[in-house]
């Protein structure tokens, strides 16, 4: 089993989690002209895609 020899360090580990973000989605224009959130429905007609 693997067992790590000495301790990782706090700047080693943060580098390691800095993949760990959160990406923001990005409105769309929708074809009628409103903004809506990609891979959601449109609230306003209610049609998807």
């Amino acid at each position: 089993m693997a067992v790590p020899k000495r301790r990782v360090s706090k700047t080693r580990a943060a580098k390691r989690r800095t993949h760990y973000k959160i990406d923001l989605k990005i409105p769309v224009k929708d074809k009628d002209g409103t903004w809506k959130m990609p891979h959601h429905r449109n609230k306003f007609s209610g049609t998807y895609n």
